[in-house]
């Protein structure tokens, strides 16, 4: 029956001198057209043969100087894919290792002490002191002596007093420094002075990984599927300058039907077939989704929620290897 005679059949079911018989056949003609609006719920999650596909990033806004792979050819992890321009950052590392360095020396001076000509100069002067302050001691008591017999004045030996005590200040002072030299640096001093020195390492350990990262390697083998920029080329920092697609067995990413979801868990068994491709493959579930995909899971009914889909990815056994990707798979539901 075409549409417009089952309208027709909907407005128009009988005349008044319908009979027992046509009635009935009303019946069935409409339980057949209600029950062909009814979509059936599909066996097979349909879906593609994929791989990992591995992304690099460029860490810095860069020209491109080398690419020396190319695109299609397999590589091995550790294989340089792409080498950025590295004269800026060479300059960087450069002046952190002259800074490491600089806290090296340092660090150097104040545990190593400080030097023997120092320490004899500064003897040398505790003598001279020693020798001035002898002299001071011996004019005060001649001025002493002079003032108790009243040849000299009183303000003589004021200025012999304080000749001598100017001379004991000035010996202390040199007998403090010769101390302090033998002695050599404050404990607190070492300590700042080393972790001036860690923080200098860890600067210029920073330093050189940014350098390293400005030649992007291969982190897995794998097929070199796409590299995005030539050479000459800037790319932006966190720019997608390779793309493997990674060496292992391809599994089926398939979108599962509503009404299975609740019978498929990580680790169920299902059938896999892919086009042009006799054999049949056993695969498990790796992953499967909890939300579902292209249309709202809120505020649908019964015939509506039939339509969900949810995405999974079935690892395929190692017989599949050889499979490429992008190929057309179908996975079977589990049946009642």
């Amino acid at each position: 029956m075409n549409l417009a005679g089952f309208r027709r059949l909907v407005v128009y079911p009988c005349s008044e001198t319908c009979t027992p018989m046509k009635w009935k056949l009303f019946a069935v003609m409409m339980a057949l057209a209600l029950g062909g609006c009814t979509d059936p719920v599909p066996t097979e999650a349909l879906g593609t043969l994929e791989r990992d596909r591995v992304i690099l990033t460029a860490t810095a806004n860069q020209i491109v100087r080398q690419r020396p792979i190319k695109e299609g050819e397999f590589v091995r992890r550790g294989d340089i894919l792409v080498v950025l321009d590295d004269k800026q950052q060479l300059a960087v590392v450069a002046r952190a290792k002259a800074e490491q360095a600089k806290a090296e020396a340092y660090l150097l001076r104040l545990t190593n002490g400080e030097r023997p000509e120092d320490i004899a100069a500064a003897q040398a002067k505790v003598e001279r002191t020693s020798a001035t302050l002898l002299e001071a001691d011996k004019s005060l008591e001649r001025a002493l002596t002079l003032v108790e017999k009243k040849l000299a004045s009183v303000a003589t030996l004021d200025s012999a007093k304080a000749n001598r005590d100017a001379a004991k200040a000035d010996q202390d002072l040199a007998r403090e420094t010769l101390a302090k030299l033998i002695r050599g640096s404050r404990v607190e001093d070492i300590t700042q002075a080393q972790a001036a020195l860690h923080a200098s390492e860890a600067e210029v350990a920073l330093q050189e990984q940014i350098l390293s990262d400005l030649t992007v390697v291969a982190t897995r083998d794998g097929i070199l599927d796409s590299l995005p920029y030539n050479i000459g080329e800037r790319v932006p920092t966190n720019g997608i300058v390779a793309a493997i697609q990674a060496d292992m067995t391809p599994f089926a990413r398939v979108y599962v039907p509503e009404p299975y979801r609740v019978r498929l868990s990580a680790g169920t068994r299902l059938m896999v077939h892919v086009d042009g491709d006799e054999q049949s493959y056993q695969g498990q579930i790796r992953w499967i989704a909890t939300e579902p995909a292209f249309t709202p899971y809120y505020a649908l009914n019964e015939q509506d929620r039939a339509r969900l889909v949810y995405l999974a990815e079935v690892i395929l056994p190692e017989s599949a290897r050889h499979l490429p990707s992008g190929v057309p798979a179908q996975v079977e539901m589990p049946h009642d």
